[in-house]
Parts: structure tokens; C-alpha cells; sequence
């Protein structure tokens, strides 16, 4: 493993990505257990992506965790999928971390909620009732987080949940990812955390494998910090690690 840091960014890259998921999960949980010595539960917000599988898979097997004290969220959700799509990112956590694991505490985004608007306001006001401990998260080939696009992004958004119209290069990796057949099938808007939203957390765990992935983490750690690579807000937080493999950070020169 390679540790170095950017701005107040920790990052850590490992030869491979099981490593890089393997620790990356291991964190979260020694993270975890501090946090619960402090208090009866937490608050997590997780992302819903392939890019997670390797860390959400090994969360999920750690039966050590109690999950029954954990209040779970994730941040984004496709507006007007069918409620049972597999492609919907609360269904693809609770495949993959939420049934496995057992938990009970999940609040779900509802993207087929007849007035977006106002599902906005109510998962707003559920993270302000439970504010988050720790965020799980990826950076998209954009530079996006969570749902937060270049054209769209603001790192001082008065609002912590909204509607957004999701770009090209961002509805096309979910073809890559191989979440949607074709271009046609990804749906235009969704609802989205936004950065400071993202950023509110106490504990950021942000985990980017893949070579897709490379030029978003040169942008992330070596352009200047604005909206066109909305990632780059991650560099201002004091307790956020970015997780690399081999393949995501080739173009670092490192």
C-alpha cells in the first residue's frame, strides 16, 4: 500500500482492487466500532454502484458488526424506474448489503414518488434528524459524486437534497457498468444528496477502483477544486481517505 495526502485528503493505493476493498471495509468497521463506544446508534449514507462491490461484500459478511444499531441511507436514486428495477440503488444495496446484513434502519429514496419535490424535502429532513456519522462513496467517470454532475454540481448548494438531470458521460457509464442494455434505458433525472450533503459526514470512505475510473482521480487529486470535477470537493473535508487500485491511479505518476 502507498499512502500520501492532498490538501486534507488521505489517499491509499493497493496493488489490487480486492485489496482496496478488503481495507477500505475494514475501516469502515474499526470506524464503526469507535463511533458506537460514543453512542447507541450511527448514521451511514452508502453509495450503490459496481465500484462498490468489493467493500459492500465484505461489510456484508462481517457478522461482527451490529448492524441493528445502524441507521443506513444511500444518496442518489433514478427518478421513474419501477419500484422492483434491480437498477434502482436502493434495491442494488439492499441485494448486495441490506437483506445480507440484516438491517432494519434503512431510509429509502422513493423515485417513483409522484411529487419529487416534496420526496426531497422528506429525505432532507430525515438527514437532519439523523446527520451522518459516515459516507460511503465513489467518484463517477465525470468526476461526480453521488449524483452531483459537472453541469449541475454546486459545492455551496443551500439545499441537501434535489432533482437533477443526470449528463451524457453520466447515463453512458451506466451502460459501461453494465446496469442498462443501452443509453436509451437509463432515465434522464434522479434524485441526489448534495455535496455538502455528502460532505456533512463526519467519516468519508471513498472507494475508486478501475481504469474508467483514472482520469476522474488525476482531475480529483490535480486540478484546481470546483464544480467542473465535483470530487475535488473531497480535498477540503478533514476526515475523508480515498481508496485507489492499481488501475484507477495509473495516471498519477506516482
Amino acid at each position: 500500500m502507498q499512502t500520501f495526502t492532498v490538501d486534507k485528503l488521505t489517499v491509499r493505493r493497493f496493488p489490487t482492487r480486492e485489496e482496496m476493498g478488503a481495507s477500505a471495509a475494514a475501516d469502515i468497521k474499526r470506524r464503526v466500532s469507535a463511533l458506537l463506544r460514543e453512542k447507541e446508534m450511527i448514521n451511514i449514507i452508502f453509495a450503490a454502484a459496481p465500484s462498490q462491490n468489493e467493500v459492500l461484500a465484505a461489510l456484508a459478511a462481517d457478522t461482527d458488526i451490529p448492524w441493528d444499531r445502524v441507521r443506513a441511507f444511500h444518496m442518489d436514486e433514478y427518478i421513474g424506474l419501477p419500484a422492483d428495477a434491480p437498477q434502482g440503488f436502493g434495491n442494488f444495496l439492499k441485494e448486495r448489503l441490506f437483506g445480507p446484513a440484516g438491517l432494519k434502519n434503512v431510509f429509502y429514496i422513493d423515485g417513483t414518488a409522484a411529487d419529487a419535490a416534496g420526496e426531497c424535502r422528506r429525505y432532507a429532513a430525515l438527514l437532519e434528524e439523523y446527520p451522518p456519522d459516515i459516507v460511503v462513496l465513489g467518484i463517477g467517470e465525470n468526476g461526480h459524486i453521488a449524483f452531483n454532475d459537472p453541469p449541475v454540481a454546486d459545492l455551496h448548494d443551500p439545499e441537501a437534497v434535489k432533482t437533477v438531470r443526470l449528463d451524457d458521460v453520466c447515463r453512458r457509464q451506466q451502460v459501461n457498468d453494465g446496469c442498462f442494455a443501452d443509453l436509451s434505458g437509463v432515465p434522464e433525472t434522479a434524485v441526489t444528496l448534495t455535496i455538502p450533503a455528502l460532505l456533512a459526514g463526519q467519516y468519508l470512505f471513498c472507494v475508486v477502483p478501475a481504469a474508467s475510473k483514472a482520469k476522474a482521480v488525476r482531475d480529483t487529486l490535480r486540478g484546481e477544486i470546483g464544480e467542473h470535477c465535483p470530487a475535488t470537493a473531497l480535498r477540503r473535508h478533514p476526515n475523508a481517505v480515498l481508496y485507489l487500485d492499481g488501475d484507477s491511479a495509473s495516471l498519477l505518476d506516482l
